[in-house]
Order: C-alpha cells, then structure tokens, then sequence
C-alpha cells in the first residue's frame, strides 16, 4: 500500500496583508484573523469539554483532521502543560496533514501569538521533514508525543490503529475540501473513536450532521465564535474503563529490549528486565554500531518502514550525551547495479531534502581520506553510535532480574517465567521476548537463523576523512577512540569463539576497499569480539503479539539500531492500548503470524 496517494503535497501557501496564512489550494484560511486563537480555545478545545474530560485520567488521546499551522495541537499542549491531571500522566495525539507547511511557515503562523510562544518552540523544534508517511514528535518533558500523517485522511485513518477520547475536525470547509468530509471519513472517525469520546468542529454542514449522528454520535448545534453563527458539538454514549498499571517483563536486554523498556516506561507501565548475563551481552555489546536503514528500491511498505524507523532513531538517539559518534553514512556500491539501485533509492519521496545523495568516486574519496574506485550513496541522517551510551539509559528505571528463561506459561492471570528446573523465576502481566538468537530455544515455530558475526577494533587516532562511517560488503566505523572494522557473515554458527581467522578475513575485506585503513589497523593491536544475530526468512523483524500476554521482538539482523526504538513504541501501544506510531500496513508485514501461521 503507497505511504502517500498525494503527488503534489505543496500547500500553496499565501500571505494576507494582516499577516495570516491562506491556503493558495483550497482558497480558504487557515485560522481567523480576527483572533485565531480564541476560536480555537471555544471551538475545539471546549468543544471538547477541555480540560475536564481528561480530569482523573492517566492516558488521553487526541486525534485532528487538518493539522495546518499547528495552532490547535500548540493551543492543546499549552492547556495540557497548565492542566494535566499528574505529572504520570499521558497525552497522545494523532493529526493529519495532506499539504504539511515548512518549519519556517509555521513559525511565521504562530509568531501571532507570542503567549505560546515557549510551547510553539517545543513543538517547532521537533518539527518533521514534511515527507509522506507517519512521524513521532516527542515532548516527554510534558509526558505528549504526537503522530502526524502527512497523506491523503483516507489513508492515515485506515493506517492508523489508536482510538480517539476526542476529536478536533478542522479541515477546510466542506464547501472547498468536500474529500476531508465525505461518508467515508466520517466512518472510519466513528470507528477510531473510544466509549464516550467528543468531536468538535467549527461546520454545521448537514452532511456532516447526518453522518456522525449515523454512526451515534449524539449531535448538537452550539453558539460559534466570533462571525460565525453555529458550531457543532457530537459525543458517543458511555465512557472509556480505567485500566490498571500492567506489569511487564521483558526478555533481553539489547537494543531490543532496552528499547521496548524505554518505550514502556514512558507510558507508565512497571517494567522488569531479565538478562542472562549483563545488558549489550550479545549483539548490542560492540563498542560501535551502524545506525542505517534497509535499502528498497521497489517495496513501498519495506522502505518506507525503514525510512520511518531512521528518523525515529535518529530523533531518540540525538538526545543521549554521547550516543552519536558521527553522522552520516557512506555506502559505497558494489556492483555495477548498485548504481541504478542507489539512483532510484535517492529519488525516493520518502526521504528529507539531501537526506540521500549520490556522490561519485572523487567525493567519496575526498569525503573518506582515501581513494576509492566506485561511487556511493550518502545517507545524511544515518548514525555511527556507541551502543554503552543507550542502553543504559534506556534501561533505567526498570527492575533487573539475572537469569535464563527456559519455558514460558500464559494464562488467563498473565505469565510466569520458568528456569530449567521449572522453578518460577517471576511472574508478570505481559511478556515481551527480546532475546535476539536467544528467542529461538522460547520461540521454534518463529524459524529464526542465526548469523555470527566477528568484528575487530583498534584504538589509534584517526587521520581527517577516517572519522566517516564507510559500509559496502564490510564496515569501518569510528568507535570515538578508533576503527571498528568487520564483519564476518557465518551462517550457522551458534556458539562462535573469536578467532584470528576471522580477523584476518576482517583485514583482508578492509584492505580490498580501503588500504588506508588497513594499513592504520596493521599497525595497531586489535580487539575482537564476535556475536550471533538472528535473522529471519525475509529479513524483516518478527514484531508482534503471539498469544495473549506473550510479544516478541527478534530476528533484527544487522538492523537492530536503526528499527528497534520504533519497534519498541509499536509495541508498548499494543500491550497499553494506546495509539500507535506505525502505520497498520507496516505492523502488518512484520507480524509474528507470517511465520507461525499454517500455510
């Protein structure tokens, strides 16, 4: 399924002489000029019966057609900030945009009102690229995060698998943008939304009457704000449960789980990690790793997953001191076909402005400090990273258990987590098993392959040029005191030991593509290490619920750093009930039941 139905996603944006925004498009403003930001306030956030309807609640999630300048969600945030009902507290909003305007647009937009002023900049600091698909902007100093869809509302409502407490419809007028209220997406509105949830909207359009009361709303005509004569009011019967804090426990203590931890505490769940040994003992463990994405020139959903997992990473990992070693990653090509495939990945839609560009052999060489033969594709927003400097972090705040899980049990009551002598080692509500090739003695039918891999490292300085992380068919990455250089690829193996064979294979693949830094690596005493991955069949993550109370993260591969943050948010929604940042399309191919269904 295409992340974007849209071509054209320039909002034509004009300038009245008074300052505001007009939409060149549809030929309608997007706020009043009279004051903006009191209609938004009367008509939506009251509309709404804000802030009293999250009073008492620990969770709340917004959802909005027409995100535009932003002023609703800024406005919604700086009542959220003054009224939020504990400092434990969630907001979750999900907004949709066909025709995203610029940082730059927004900020000129908002500039209006400078009351907003500090919340505007929160969000206009996180503002996304404006590419197709879903994006995360995270505020976890006031406990928001919001999902933007930059699409077509048909598509982001079908993607979009979280319900609503209270909607904020504000699309340009039916008259002019008849798509935003058709049938279709008064529909999947009324099926996005949670027991007892509200709409408010500045229309009185019968059309829109008649649909949201066909789907039980019970609709209602109030007195609008300023020239405008009516607005509308629409509520469901009944309320939303409450629902208890879960306990969780998760398996494994690498990217993958200390992500899925991350991502758990922030929404308020009790978290305990099990670890065989210590946190990085397997994969996560090396003193470098590569944050970048899978490359699809063809499949839509595998590259805009990809895409989107970067850009999710990347946003997380800026944020740790001394996560980042370096950004930006140069892929050199292989083959000659490489060429036609980096070409066609760089034209993608789904990336940023010069995200992917395309040098040729004398850029590369210059960017690398050394002569190459080939060209190469420069993934601007890929990251070298230190793995020591996130999983801590992430890991805090948890409760740690050492030991091995052998068998797990669910029930009704939740699970419990069994040694080798069948002895319970905890119980818990929920488990998530995050054990990377260890997940294969808890999980057969998943048909996990292990891959060991043994990388080599120096420390030395490194002369200007040699700091840029270089892939091909091996590595050289900066680790911040040296190189990081490998790594082998053997299939099979599932209790490797590190060996001077393996290193000299590391050496001889370095020095085919880059004898400048093998000779630096000669002549410096090496480290090695070496780890099992666990892939799968399609090389795509197995994420997901198994059964009732037991998900899985595993079969990560090589791109454990780039997919597992998001993953993780995906997977804490799923466990809490709360909206989700990946698109349905996208959960859906990495589902667990690709594996373990019947044919």
């Amino acid at each position: 399924m295409a992340a974007h139905p849209i071509d054209d996603i320039s909002p034509q944006l004009l300038w009245a002489e008074d300052g505001s925004p007009r939409s060149g498009r549809f030929g309608d403003v997007y706020f009043s000029k009279d004051d903006g930001l009191a209609e938004t306030r009367a008509v939506f956030l009251e509309g709404c019966g804000l802030p009293q309807a999250w009073a008492g609640r620990s969770a709340f999630a917004v959802a909005e057609l027409g995100f535009g300048t932003g002023l609703n969600i800024v406005a919604l945030l700086d009542l959220w900030r003054r009224a939020r009902p504990s400092d434990q507290a969630r907001l979750s909003v999900f907004t949709v945009e066909g025709f995203p305007l610029t940082r730059d647009e927004a900020a000129r937009a908002l500039a209006a009102w400078p009351e907003l002023a500090e919340t505007a900049a929160a969000l206009l600091d996180a503002w996304p690229a404006g590419t197709p698909g879903f994006h995360r902007i995270d505020l976890p100093q006031w406990g928001a995060a919001i999902d933007l869809a930059v699409g077509d509302a048909h598509w982001a409502l079908e993607q979009w698998s979280g319900t609503a407490d209270a909607w904020f419809l504000d699309g340009f007028s039916p008259a002019l943008n008849s798509g935003m209220w058709s049938p279709e997406i008064l529909a999947l509105v009324a099926a996005r939304s949670a027991p007892g949830a509200r709409i408010a909207t500045f229309t009185v359009a019968g059309a829109v009457r008649r649909g949201l009361a066909e789907h039980g709303f019970e609709v209602e005509k109030k007195p609008g704000h300023g020239r405008k004569r009516e607005r509308l009011e629409a509520r469901l019967p009944s309320s939303a449960p409450s629902r208890p804090r879960p306990h969780v426990a998760v398996v494994g203590a690498g990217i993958a789980g200390a992500s899925v931890a991350r991502a758990l505490i922030a929404e308020g769940a009790r978290v305990t990690v099990i670890e065989a040994e210590r946190p990085g003992a397997g994969g996560s463990g090396f003193p470098a790793a590569l944050v970048t994405p899978r490359l699809d020139a063809g499949d839509a959903v595998v590259a805009g997953f990809h895409a989107q997992a970067l850009e999710r990473a990347r946003d997380l990992y800026r944020r740790l001191p001394g996560a980042v070693i370096a950004e930006g990653v140069l892929q050199l090509e292989q083959a000659p076909r490489d060429a036609v495939r980096f070409d066609k990945v760089a034209a993608q839609t789904l990336w940023p402005a010069d995200a992917m560009t395309r040098p040729d052999a004398a850029a590369c060489a210059e960017r690398l400090g050394e002569s190459v033969e080939t060209g190469g594709l420069l993934m601007a927003d890929a990251l070298a990273l230190r793995p020591s400097a996130v999983l801590e972090p992430w890991l805090a705040g948890t409760e740690r258990v050492t030991a091995s899980i052998a068998a797990i049990r669910t029930d009704q009551d939740g699970a419990v987590l069994l040694d080798a002598e069948d002895a319970t080692i905890l119980k818990a509500d929920v488990v998530v098993i995050t054990a990377g090739w260890g997940s294969a003695a808890l999980l057969p039918d998943l048909g996990l392959s292990p891959v060991a891999g043994q990388a080599d490292w120096v420390e030395t300085a490194l002369p200007p040029g040699f700091e840029t992380p270089v892939a091909w068919g091996g590595y050289a990455v900066p680790t911040g005191t040296g190189l990081l250089f490998g790594a082998t690829h053997d299939r099979g193996a599932t209790a490797p030991v590190p060996n001077e064979e393996a290193s000299e294979h590391n050496r001889a693949t370095l020095a085919a593509v880059l004898p400048g830094r093998a000779a630096l690596v000669k002549a410096s005493t090496p480290s090695r290490r070496i780890a099992v991955r666990a892939t799968t069949r399609d090389r795509l993550p197995a994420c997901g619920e198994l059964e009732p109370g037991l998900f899985v993260l595993t079969g990560l591969g090589s791109r454990g750093f780039c997919v597992a943050p998001l993953l993780g948010e995906y997977l804490a929604a799923t466990i809490l009930e709360r909206p989700s940042p990946l698109p349905r399309a996208f959960a859906d191919r990495l589902t667990v039941g690709r594996f373990t269904s019947s044919p």
